[in-house]
């Protein structure tokens, strides 16, 4: 698979592609790869060459795309040139998307003779949002479908020191949800325009199902008078249920009717569901009876009742009725509305205008570092990421976003937010996204955007669920959650042509991602190109010094925290002490925590390298999980992933490395021999000094209900076991 291109035979294309190409199909290819390597024999040039050709299909077995692409760069020094390239911007395709046509517009005036074009001048216009985020903004407003009740006096009043992230919009008062659901002309929203498309599990082989901005505005109305009708403005309600049309609807409507939604995802058991009722003081709760997957049923609603909800609107899964007993003080969904319909005009609603800073939602954190973070959403919220998917995304009218997600996590809202604000369609799957019912709805609802977790990427590609689907649609995919796979990515992107997977990482307290993949930049799987628009960040020394910006370096990132859309506040701990206490002085600022560990690439590339409390010191070496992780993942056919954490005997000494493995299913192992593969693949990748202890083989690792791998729970395990051990 490593070979040099000029190594790469006809026989070792014709065996690559099985039976999905003839002879004459390899000798083409053959011909062509040849032809892309003349005269320049660049990898970069070569590769692109090689897309721009589509001398790979999205069909042929990846087997093939691995041999072409990783024979391109089998010589490529990553320490010398930065991680190799797979996707490259045109110039032209540049000026048309959203930011670099207003580059185009306003580069030449605010950046002057330094501005060339939107490839070539990216960078500079990112710096100058960080540097006049005033300007950016009031530009990037007027790209967004809000409306202003009351307009702000200025874009940022940083005169209030006690709000570090800047006290932005002062004094303009709207209601977010009513900015979803209005017509407008730029972006082009019209009522009959297509605001969601979805389709139930099992029903494949249906059309799938159309609703208007029109239609959902009056089921959103009718929401809203039903919750007006029943509670008091600002109380907060809680929805724990699927991101289905119905959870949607619901989410709109008490935000339209100036209440708060809190944020519960269907997963958790009903002990978190108790303690995010309790945090948020939630009056109610919107749930379903059942969860049904793979054709399975599942309780919803008993675990909700064992919470103990003050109240539950209960939703059928399917059909009218509910399919179980409800408590007395509990109503179903079909009454809730009734109270609506006894109103005049129950589909229409005067929305409760509130002032910029007011909260609309509490989600809460993913819980990685123990108790869950309960973080209030502002109306600046909303904005920032839909300008973010704006942005970097290139996300606008016309196109189709889905990313299988579900409101208890910070992508629901953002993926919601950002098909309205910015007239996109909202695609949802009404089920399982693992298999491939979700991957035929992503072909017939015409999907142009689609987001992903990496671990759902690795599923669909060792279960070969999407064989003979046609992705081509897709413009531009986009990842977050969890450390990528390079070769992952590479199946992804290569059902597409080639389109670029965007890495995004972030926060529910930053409303966004703070680095990001952008279309104006050169993609490198399983990296991000830049910091996201208006975003600024340092990475820290070991002492707590920024590294210089152009410097390859690992460490910890600090941001900068003037940041539109950042929490000032937390409702169950200290902002201040977790965000800010202990972070160093930056230019007169102090930097913002976020606990990321980056690693800046030759090129400017960055890799998250883990978090700050999964860094490990091995041998007096300090490295990450994820690095390791990395290497492993790829030291033998049968790993479908790694887990690295390291611990220290219980007498003192050095950490001991400690692998966790999951295997395909097909395959079997002996621990000492993967304990074998891995300290060899990471002596040779990594650091000669570096070796494993020991490995453990499991069925699955521990994550939160978003998918973010448990390293502690691992690591409090390995103590557990070996404490014995320690004091045999």
């Amino acid at each position: 698979m490593a070979k040099r291109l000029g190594e790469v035979g006809l026989e070792d294309l014709y065996r690559a592609g099985g039976s999905t190409i003839s002879i004459k199909e390899a000798t083409h290819m053959y011909q062509a790869i040849a032809a892309s390597k003349a005269p320049d024999p660049d990898p970069r040039r070569v590769w692109k060459e090689v897309v721009s050709r589509k001398v790979l299909k999205p069909w042929h077995p990846h087997h093939l795309h691995q041999l072409v692409y990783y024979s391109v760069y089998a010589n490529w020094d990553v320490s010398i040139n930065g991680p190799p390239l797979y996707w490259f911007p045109s110039l032209d395709e540049s000026k048309i998307t959203n930011l670099g046509r207003i580059m185009e517009i306003h580069g030449p005036k605010l950046l002057g003779t330094s501005y060339k074009d939107p490839i070539e001048s990216f960078s500079l216009f990112q710096k100058f949002s960080v540097q006049h985020p005033e300007t950016y903004w009031s530009i990037v407003l007027e790209e967004l479908s809000i409306v202003f009740h009351s307009s702000p006096s200025c874009i940022l009043d940083n005169s209030k020191k006690l709000e570090p992230s800047g006290a932005w919009l002062p004094g303009a008062v709207l209601n977010i949800a009513e900015c979803c659901l209005l017509p407008s002309t730029h972006p082009t929203k019209e009522d009959n325009s297509c605001a969601l498309v979805w389709r139930e599990e099992g029903r494949d082989d249906l059309d799938v199902n159309r609703m208007t901005l029109k239609e959902l505005r009056e089921q959103v109305m009718v929401v809203a008078n039903a919750v007006d009708a029943t509670f008091s403005k600002g109380d907060a309600i809680a929805i724990d249920m699927p991101m289905t049309v119905s959870a949607v609807v619901i989410y709109l409507g008490i935000i339209l009717a100036g209440c708060v939604a809190v944020s519960i995802a269907d997963s958790f058991a009903a002990k978190e569901i108790a303690t995010r009722l309790r945090v948020s003081n939630a009056k109610a709760i919107f749930t379903q009876d059942f969860i049904i997957r793979g054709g399975r049923k599942f309780s919803l609603y008993s675990r909700v009742v064992e919470a103990d909800p003050f109240k539950a609107i209960v939703l059928p899964v399917s059909g009218n009725s509910v399919g179980i007993e409800l408590r007395k003080q509990d109503v179903s969904w079909k009454e809730f509305l009734s109270i609506a319909n006894q109103r005049p005009r129950s589909n229409h609603y005067s929305p409760v205008y509130r002032p910029i800073d007011s909260t609309i939602n509490i989600l809460f954190s993913s819980g990685t570092t123990g108790e869950p973070k309960a973080i209030p959403w502002t109306q600046l919220s909303p904005i920032r990421c839909s300008a973010d998917g704006w942005a970097h995304n290139d996300i606008r009218a016309g196109d189709v976003y889905c990313w299988p997600t579900n409101l208890g996590w910070v992508m629901g809202p953002v993926v919601l937010f950002t098909c309205f604000l910015n007239g996109a369609t909202l695609a949802l799957y009404h089920g399982s996204p693992s298999g491939r019912g979700f991957g035929k709805f992503i072909q017939d609802a015409g999907v142009t955007v689609l987001g992903t977790v990496p671990s759902l990427v690795k599923t669909w590609k060792s279960s070969n669920c999407l064989e003979g689907l046609d992705w081509t649609k897709i413009k531009c995919f986009a990842t977050t959650g969890e450390a990528s796979n390079a070769d992952d990515d590479l199946w992804l992107s290569s059902k597409s042509y080639y389109k670029p997977v965007l890495e995004c990482c972030g926060g529910t307290e930053l409303s966004s991602a703070y680095i990001q993949g952008s279309l104006l930049q050169p993609q490198a799987f399983g990296t991000f190109s830049t910091a996201a628009m208006t975003a600024g960040f340092v990475i820290l020394d070991e002492h707590g010094h920024p590294y210089p910006d152009d410097k390859a370096c690992v460490g910890e990132v600090g941001l900068l925290p003037l940041y539109l859309g950042a929490t000032n506040r937390l409702l169950n701990a200290d902002h201040e002490k977790v965000y800010f206490e202990g972070m160093p002085m930056h230019n007169g600022m102090r930097l913002r925590r976020h606990g990321d560990v980056l690693k800046r690439t030759v090129g400017g590339y960055l890799i998250v390298q883990g978090r700050a409390d999964d860094t490990m010191n091995l041998g007096g070496i300090k490295t990450s999980s994820v690095e390791i992780e990395r290497v492993c993942d790829g030291a033998d056919e049968s790993i479908l992933e790694t887990a690295a954490i390291s611990v220290a005997p219980l007498g003192g000494g050095p950490e001991q490395l400690i692998m966790f493995v999951v295997l395909k299913k097909e395959y079997s192992h002996q621990p000492e021999k993967l304990k074998i593969l891995f300290s060899r693949a990471i002596q040779s990748n990594l650091n000669p000094l570096y070796k494993v202890s020991f490995v453990k083989i499991v069925r699955e690792f521990p994550r939160t209900a978003s998918n973010k791998l448990l390293r502690r729970v691992l690591r409090d395990q390995v103590k557990q076991e070996l404490s014995p051990r320690s004091r045999i």
